[in-house]
């Protein structure tokens, strides 16, 4: 997956997790909320993927061009 891939599906499961977690607070669902907050966890470490490969990737290209 490229990092602009990961960092765009990472935010739509942040986004995804805080509604079910709004979704089962109002409900009073508690295993809504926590599926919510595992969801958004998810989301967070995909768009942190994400950012890594941007950083290493950038990092290279510096390294490339420096030769």
């Amino acid at each position: 997956m490229s990092s602009t891939t990961d960092k765009i599906k990472g935010l739509a499961n942040e986004a995804a997790g805080n509604v079910k977690q709004s979704v089962g607070k109002v409900t009073g669902n508690e295993r809504l909320q926590a599926e919510g907050k595992a969801q958004e966890v998810e989301g967070k470490t995909q768009r942190t993927v994400g950012e890594a490969k941007d950083g290493v990737k950038n990092a290279a290209d510096k390294v490339k061009n420096s030769l």
